[in-house]
This record gives structure tokens, C-alpha cells and sequence, in this order.
């Protein structure tokens, strides 16, 4: 997908969206380094065209730049976690499900645009969609579920 792509698609899928300013290259580039990694390029092309997409209740379909370094970084960091859950190191959070379960994309080394379902209560990481593009199309229509 290209251009304004993302957010026709999301328009269609939820048409109570909202939309924010695209993140601009530098902002892009400047989370990356705070991330220590680059970012998936689906996730990269969303934001260069909303940095952030809400449904109509407000919930993050897509977070903002902000939330994805805040958030990655709080889970990798933070002592409790890691004495409680698997590390988080080779997943990228970009949104939840609004019941803390959390939607992420596999880092590089690893070549795939999969993304997965991270359950709080449990701790595991379940597929849950082929690309961003089918877990936007699969949780608006209920085939993705926590």
C-alpha cells in the first residue's frame, strides 16, 4: 500500500476514525534510535500517513510514534516484568486490544510481517495476522479476537 492508502483503507474499516499529521521522516528516525531498531516498514508507512489511527471509542487501532517508544521501552525495562513474563526484546507493540493485550510485530533478525497477539494474563505470543493490513481488515470485523 502506498500513497494515501492506509488511511482509505481505514476509513472504510472504521469509519469513526480519526487521523493525525503524518510523523515526518526525522520523527520517524528519532524513534528508531530511542527504539534501538528500526521499525517494520507497514508500521513506518501507516505513520508517515496518520502518527496514530483511533477508532471511535479512541482506542489505538495504530499508537502513536510516542506510545510505541513509551510503551516498547516501559515493557523491556521495567524489573517486574521481567521477573513475570518472557522478554520483550524481539516484539515492536504498535496498539492493544483495550483489555491489556497487546498487538506486536517480530523484530529483525527475522524476516516477516506477522503480526501477534501478546496475552497479559498468560504470556503467550499467538499469531494473529498475516500483515498490518489484515489485522486492521480482521479486528474490525471480528475474525481477530484476544
Amino acid at each position: 500500500m502506498i500513497g494515501r492508502m492506509w488511511r482509505e483503507l481505514v476509513a472504510e474499516l472504521y469509519p469513526a476514525a480519526t487521523f493525525s499529521d503524518g510523523a515526518t521522516e526525522d520523527r520517524l528516525r528519532s524513534a528508531e534510535r530511542e527504539l534501538g531498531h528500526p521499525m517494520p516498514d507497514q508500521l513506518v508507512a501507516v505513520l508517515r500517513e496518520s502518527d496514530g489511527v483511533y477508532d471511535g471509542y479512541g482506542g489505538g487501532l495504530i499508537w502513536c510514534l510516542d506510545r510505541i517508544v513509551a510503551d516498547n521501552r516501559w515493557f523491556r525495562t521495567n524489573a517486574e516484568y521481567a521477573e513475570l513474563y518472557m522478554p520483550f526484546d524481539l516484539v515492536l507493540f504498535f496498539a492493544d486490544a483495550g483489555n491489556g493485550d497487546q498487538f506486536g510485530l517480530i523484530l529483525p533478525p527475522v524476516d516477516r510481517d506477522d503480526v501477534f497477539v501478546w496475552n497479559h494474563v498468560d504470556d503467550s505470543r499467538t499469531w494473529g495476522a498475516a500483515n498490518v493490513e489484515t489485522y486492521l481488515r480482521w479486528w474490525a470485523s471480528g475474525q481477530l479476537t484476544t
